[in-house]
Formats: C-alpha cells, structure tokens, sequence
C-alpha cells in the first residue's frame, strides 16, 4: 500500500472522518425526525389528517430524497465527495430551518421537498468515503457506527423537539435544530480530505465512469443483493413507520406529553438503536470471519426477535408497559444496516459504491420510507370511523410485525447466494 499520498494513514485521521460523517448523519436525522415528534402540535395548527402527515414524512419526502440521490451519487462517483456532503448538509439544514415559517400545509410540504433532496446528497458520498477509509475487514463496523447517526439523530431530535414544543411551539424548534447544520457543512468543507479510492485494498482506481444501467445490472445480477435488498426496505417500512408514528401512538392511546415522551423514544430509538446497530455488525464482522454468511444471518436472527415484542407493543395496556416491551425492536430495528452497506459495496468495484449506495437507499428508503408512515397514516385513517382515537394503533399492529417478519425471510434468502455474489464481484 502506497501510504505517502493517503491522508487516512493514521487512525486519529480516520477516526476523525468516521466521527465527523457520523455527526453529519445524525443533523440528518435529527432534521428528519424532528416532524415526528412536533406532527400532533402540527396537525392541530395546520388542521391535516394522517394520510397528510404520512405524506410528509412518508412518501413525497422519500420520492424525492430517492430519485434525486441517484444523479449526486454519479457526480460524487466521478469527483470530490467531501464537498458533495459539505453542500448537502448546508442545503437540508437551511430548508429544515424555514420549515418553522410555514402558514399551510404546500408550504410545509414543500419544504420537506427540499429537505429530502439536501440529505440525498448525504449518504452515498459518505458511504463510499468510508469504505476507501478503512479496510474491508473493518468496513461493516465503520458503516454501522456511521449508521448511529440514525440513532443518534432520533435521540435528540425527540429530546429537543418534544422539549422545545412543550416550552415554545414547534415553529421554535425547527429553527432551533435547522441553523447548526450550516456550521457542521464548513468542518466537513475545511477540515476532511477526500481519500484515494481503492487504496485501503490495493485497487487500482482507472478512474473510469460506469454508466448508471450497468451498476444496476451488475447488482440485479445478484441474487443476494436482490433479497438484501428487499429485506431492507421491509425492515425500514417497520423501522421507519415505527420511528413516525410511535409518539402520536403514544399520545392518542396513552395520553402522554410530548416532553416526557421525547425523552422515552429518545433513550429506547436512540440510545438503544445505536447500540444495536453498532454491535449487531460488529458481531457479524466477527463471525463473518468464519462464515460470511453472518453479515446475513444476523438481521435474520433480529428480525425475528422483533415480531412478538412488536405486537406486544401495541396490545399491551399502559403506557410504561408499551414503552418497555417496545426496547426490544427499538434496539434491533437497524441491525441490518451496516451489514448490507458493507456487502453491496462488495459486490461492485470502486467508482459504483457511492451509485450502488444510492440504488440500495432508493429501494429502502421509497418503500420503507415512503410508503411505510404514508400506508400506516391511511390504513389508521380507514379505520378512524370504526375505532377513533384506537385506529393508529391497529394501523400500526396489522402492517408493522407482518412487514418485519418477511425482512427476515429475504435476509435469510440472501444468505444462501452471497459467498457465490461475492467471488464474481468485479476486481
């Protein structure tokens, strides 16, 4: 390995990086996650329904988080991917800012719109950073820390934005959230460096442009990716709908404030996802040294653990009950993150992985993100006229365990082809 042009020799120099993309991924989250939490204050003031809300923070910001984070990804592919992130950050956290400005609901959608394009623009560049970063052997961990931003942004998005809500109003807290992102954009600007691709495995980077259809044939080809692929995206349309709808669930069903709510989701999702999207591709990074069949095996394994914790969520009676048999699926929601962005970056060769990152996030994110709160927002509004206050809660009973349970049959699937992928990757 030719170390004199790597800036990544060191580890402070990489752990440095790997700290500052995760805390992008978390203003990420936070700025995604804070609707979650203030959307009852918001229906209230905007007068929505819940197919509305699903719509904003399901389908119409996903359709176009998904669409434009294809195009970015192939400019990031081809040139400097530190700044593709540094202006991303910048463009989603202004957009999350003026969202406290809003009068209607096309201006709050609008600027859901545009907070979507901005964090598509996030993760791909930083996924194929990363994996030109640390070596493969490291590569799913590294991907899973990174992956905390999820969890870490969920903490205190809840945190802040119920807090915020309850002493000011919901138009304060999107302000107060939206303008740091500015500050985090001009230290990834100014302080990361991009690294040299394929150099942490001795690749020879030909700096050579894959055309978009070839990256998606290269990875449709692979029955594994196809099952990861799908097994994610059921996974995310539990994850994410759960993630949307649990406060409001909470708050119709069990009457709690959104302050001590806040903090509740903040310590099950944030904390406890973090925990367990770190360790769970840590673990399977380890055993995957013995078979690498585990990078598959293990959201298999917590997929299945998820299911009956989840219907117990809701049907159990009591808030604080509902609250502590939800840590379960809380924790074990986003252990197959990192594992799947770690084997689809190896199933294709170095200029793909920011694309092969995109194309996996469009599959997750349209049908987890998109549909997932957008289906449970509808299905709970078919069934307000027969159950009330109680329809969000069986929206969310009948289409969350069901969807999380078939992810863990298409992990499994995708086990049974991946060594096979993997040694036909490109060189």
């Amino acid at each position: 390995m030719n170390t004199d042009q790597n800036p990544y020799t060191s580890a402070r120099a990489r752990y440095y990086a790997l700290g500052l993309l995760t805390v992008v991924y978390t203003f990420n989250f936070v700025d995604r996650q804070l609707l979650s939490i203030l959307q009852e204050s918001i229906k209230a003031d905007l007068l929505l329904s819940d197919q509305q809300l699903g719509l904003l923070t399901g389908f119409a910001f996903a359709l176009f988080y998904t669409v434009a984070g294809i195009p970015i990804a192939r400019y990031a592919d081809r040139n400097n991917r530190r700044n593709v992130v540094a202006i991303a950050i910048a463009l989603w956290s202004f957009m999350t800012a003026i969202s406290g400005l809003v009068q209607n609901y096309l201006q709050l959608l609008l600027a859901r719109i545009g907070v979507g394009v901005g964090e598509a623009g996030g993760s791909p560049p930083a996924h194929s950073m990363i994996s030109d970063i640390f070596p493969p052997e490291r590569r799913a961990s590294a991907l899973a820390f990174y992956s905390m931003g999820i969890n870490f942004g969920i903490l205190f998005g809840f945190l802040a934005g119920g807090w915020l809500n309850e002493f000011f109003d919901w138009r304060v807290a999107f302000f107060v959230v939206g303008a740091p992102g500015i500050v985090v954009a001009l230290f990834v600007r100014y302080t990361l460096r991009e690294p040299i691709r394929g150099l942490m495995e001795d690749r020879q980077d030909v700096a050579t442009d894959t055309p978009f259809p070839e990256v998606l044939k290269l990875l449709w080809s692979r029955l594994s990716f196809r099952h990861l692929a799908i097994g994610g995206a059921l996974n995310a349309f539990a994850g994410y709908s759960s993630s949307n709808w649990t406060a409001s669930f909470m708050i119709r069903s069990h009457d709690m404030s959104t302050g001590e709510l806040g903090t509740w989701l903040a310590l099950i999702m944030g904390v406890g996802g973090a925990i367990g999207v770190f360790w769970g591709s840590y673990i399977a990074e380890r055993l995957a040294k013995f078979d690498v069949r585990w990078y598959m095996w293990m959201p298999t394994i917590t997929g299945m653990i998820c299911v009956p914790f989840m219907i117990a969520t809701y049907v159990v009676e009591g808030a604080y009950t509902a609250l502590v048999v939800s840590i379960v699926p809380g924790v074990l929601f986003n252990v197959y993150l990192g594992n799947s962005l770690a084997m689809t970056h190896a199933l294709v060769g170095l200029r793909m992985r920011a694309v092969a990152s995109a194309i996996l996030f469009f599959l997750i994110n349209l049908i987890g993100m998109g549909l997932g709160p957008w289906g449970v927002g509808l299905l709970s509004d078919i069934l307000s006229s027969e159950l009330g206050s109680e329809s969000l809660r069986y929206a969310m009973l009948y289409l969350l365990p069901a969807a999380m349970g078939w992810s863990a049959v298409h992990f499994l699937l995708a086990s049974r082809t991946l060594q096979m992928d993997l040694e036909a990757a490109p060189a």
